[in-house]
């Protein structure tokens, strides 16, 4: 029976790169160790009712700091798809990690949908302990509790429908309110992972990223994130530089740039 819900396009927009090692993404290392990179990215699921901006990235500033390769303001660069965020009304941030919350101030319009305890986690006493504050911008906290203030996050306590066709989904593990987001698409239902799974790899092999607040909700959210997708080729990563590879650019100007993910990836059977 045909679906009555939306179909939204769906993209991942690629702004950043760094050059690091297999042992630096699996919790315990890896016996094959060899070059690994990763790759920053945000989303947006468009319809033609709705846009939702799924995370934000982070500028120029922060990517000098933390020895990021920016390639291209992720901002600026939604514009490439016909995205103006001064016009967005809706963003999702998955969690409050530096590269994906550092550009909020560039959604003067935009609510921003968040897990209440990964604001929790961001300001209380675990960011006393450098190997969990690193992951963090103070700043970005800072800018979040603000935004908070003025009334424009909207707070969600749990999974559940967002819009139609749009869902949140709290897994926790990597960050304390970690979510990632399902979304309804002429392919039916794509999940996109955020930082539940960085690679394809850290999910095939169930062997979690080594930024970690609870190893037992990483190894959890694995089975969520397939739960809740029609296949595996349904579920995107966050940070995997194969996402590039196995979905087509909207068109060859953008090769390399953004990709459309409410298509079958090209490897998929």
């Amino acid at each position: 029976m045909p679906s009555d819900l939306p179909e939204f396009e769906l993209y991942a927009l690629r702004y950043a790169t760094r050059e690091a090692r297999r042992r630096d993404h699996f919790i315990g290392g890896d016996p094959h160790d060899g070059p690994m990179p990763m790759d920053y990215f945000l989303w947006a699921a468009v319809s033609p009712e709705r846009t939702f901006v799924i995370d934000c990235g982070f500028t120029a500033e922060v990517a000098a700091r933390r020895k990021r390769t920016f390639l291209r303001d992720p901002i600026d660069a939604l514009g490439l798809i016909g995205i103006n965020a001064g016009d967005v009304t809706d963003v999702i941030l998955t969690h409050l990690h530096y590269d994906h919350v550092g550009n909020f101030h560039r959604f003067p319009k935009a609510r921003f949908h968040l897990q209440e305890p990964e604001m929790h986690y961001a300001t209380g006493h675990y960011m006393a302990y450098p190997r969990l504050a690193h992951s963090f911008e103070a700043d970005d906290v800072c800018g979040i509790v603000r935004l908070n203030f003025a009334q424009r996050v909207a707070w969600h306590f749990g999974s559940g429908d967002l819009a139609p066709g749009l869902s949140l989904h709290v897994v926790g593990g990597h960050s304390a309110g970690l979510q990632f987001v399902r979304v309804h698409t002429r392919r039916g239902w794509v999940v996109v992972a955020s930082d539940v799974s960085h690679f394809y790899e850290n999910l095939e092999s169930r062997r979690p990223y080594t930024t970690s607040f609870h190893v037992g909700e990483m190894l959890d959210a694995f089975e969520t994130l397939i739960a809740q997708a029609p296949t595996p080729a349904h579920i995107v990563p966050g940070h995997d530089p194969l996402v590039m590879k196995r979905y087509p650019a909207p068109n060859k100007a953008l090769e390399g740039i953004v990709v459309r993910l409410d298509v079958m990836p090209n490897d998929a059977a």
